[in-house]
This record gives structure tokens, C-alpha cells and sequence, in this order.
């Protein structure tokens, strides 16, 4: 990656409906933590409670620089109903540099 490239990383997590899921992006995005959202179906089996549990559930990837991904755990875990909802940093190695770059410029200012 060019050293003029931002670092960049995706953080994920889960909420149980498509309008909590939406909601949420569109809270992120609205603060400027993200750039953007995407939010899709998907089916999780986890362990929870003493079982394993079978859940549909929806994603919400975020992108954003990596130097918001802390900001950006502390307001989902605000903003989240679950008692520990997942969030899962992880980084970008590589990317279209225009890309990259408009998600520095459309996420919050240090």
C-alpha cells in the first residue's frame, strides 16, 4: 500500500434485526465513525447460555480508519441491546488507493 494510504480497517458486528442493523449503520455513519455500512442477513451459531444457540442475525461492516476503531467500539457498545455483541476490527492490507482515501476523508477529523 502507498504510504499516502490511510490505514483503513473493517469493523463487524451483529444485531438481531434488519431494522436494529440499519439503524445502527445509519447512526455510525451519521456520527462520521464510518464511512460506510453494508448490512446483510446471515445465520450464527455461537455458544451462549450454557448451549449452543442457532440465530438469525444481521452483519454490519464498517469501514473506517483504524485510528477511529476505538471510538467506534465504545459507541456500539452504546448504542447496542445485546449484553456482548460481537465487534471484530480488522485491517485492510491493501486496497484501491482512491478508495482508501475517501474513507479517510469522509470519517471524523482526529
Amino acid at each position: 500500500m502507498p504510504a499516502t494510504t490511510p490505514e483503513v480497517v473493517v469493523v463487524t458486528t451483529t444485531h438481531e434485526t434488519e431494522d436494529k442493523a440499519r439503524a445502527l449503520a445509519a447512526a455510525v455513519v451519521r456520527e462520521r465513525l464510518a464511512a460506510c455500512a453494508q448490512v446483510h442477513p446471515i445465520r450464527s451459531l455461537y455458544w451462549w447460555d450454557g448451549a449452543v444457540q442457532d440465530s438469525a442475525e444481521w452483519r454490519v461492516d464498517l469501514k473506517t480508519r483504524a485510528d477511529l476503531a476505538d471510538r467506534l467500539t465504545a459507541f456500539i457498545g452504546a448504542h447496542h441491546d445485546y449484553d456482548t455483541p460481537e465487534v471484530v476490527v480488522v485491517p485492510v492490507t491493501a486496497g484501491s488507493p482512491a478508495y482508501l482515501d475517501w474513507v479517510a476523508a469522509e470519517t471524523a477529523a482526529d
